[in-house]
């Protein structure tokens, strides 16, 4: 059984809460800049895409072009948005299409959130035509280190023991072997860190409420954080993790993936044994020349 990490439909409320009150988006708009730089240098056209999951509608708008449907499997109604795209409301890890349906799928900072990542990727593997692709952008597990550190140490001077604050995100190095496991061949995965500074540590705690990113663990403490950890935790990161000039910086760790689904015209890995050269003479030769 899949052991639940997150409590989606708390996460849900609070992306809602988020785009009420107006969300910060910068995140998912350069991961939605940096997908579209990614998507250009592939050499096909796609008909048929979905954006699966992504917590606002930039996917999908700026994917929208004559000649290509797209659909958008947002995770609430909020957070729908408008553009010339076939909405629906549903669930990464219970999509609601059919097998063969779209030669693209993306998704951008949405996919960190599922309880059953191996089972989330099996699905969309399975949305996809032969020689479909699917790339995607997910929050990895050395964002916000900072956070995590100054909480922990906070709470264990405080009250004597931390609780969960910050969720525990994929590793890319763990990344190719779920494509794999999920049916993808050609899996390529890769990482980007960003550093963004900010006045002082509550300017990134109210960036992250405005994320819909606040703690949605499901193994979180149920009463309220007290103002005596919360401030205590801001001075430790002012302490801990600024610059020279005062401001305090926070990482956000970016996962890339990309697989597509396997086709007869995709190149293949040789077998073991049938190359031509040893590896000490291929060695040799390099050196040599």
């Amino acid at each position: 059984m899949t052991p639940l990490i997150f409590d989606r439909a708390l996460a849900r409320l609070r992306l809602d809460r988020a785009l009420r009150a107006g969300p910060a988006d910068f995140l998912l708009a350069r991961a939605t800049e940096d997908l579209l730089d990614r998507l250009s240098g592939v050499s096909r056209d796609f008909a048929d895409a979905l954006d699966l999951g992504t917590p606002g509608p930039h996917l999908a708008a700026a994917l929208a072009r004559p000649g290509r449907r797209v659909t958008r499997l947002a995770p609430s109604r909020k957070a729908l948005g408008a553009g010339d795209f076939l909405g629906v409301v549903g669930d990464e890890e219970l999509a609601p299409f059919g097998p063969e349906r779209f030669d693209l799928i993306v998704s951008a900072l949405s996919l960190q959130y599922v309880n059953d990542l191996p089972g989330a990727l099996a699905l969309a593997r399975r949305a996809l035509k032969p020689d479909g692709l699917m790339l995607a952008a997910l929050i990895g597990g050395q964002s916000l280190v900072e956070t995590r550190a100054a909480f922990a140490q906070a709470e264990e001077e405080i009250v004597g023991g931390a609780s969960p604050r910050v969720a525990p995100f994929a590793d890319v190095r763990d990344l190719g072997a779920l494509l794999q496991r999920a049916g993808f061949a050609l899996p390529v995965t890769d990482t980007e860190v960003v550093t963004v500074r900010y006045r002082d540590p509550f300017r990134l705690f109210a960036d992250l409420r405005a994320m819909g990113a606040t703690n949605a663990l499901t193994q979180r403490a149920r009463k309220p954080l007290s103002r005596a950890v919360l401030t205590h935790a801001a001075q430790i990161y002012a302490n801990r993790f600024s610059d020279a000039d005062g401001r305090v910086r926070a990482t956000f760790e970016i996962l890339w993936l990309s697989g597509w689904a396997p086709h007869e015209s995709q190149q293949k890995p040789l077998k073991p044994g049938s190359a031509k050269m040893r590896l000490e003479d291929a060695l040799r030769a390099a050196r040599e020349g």
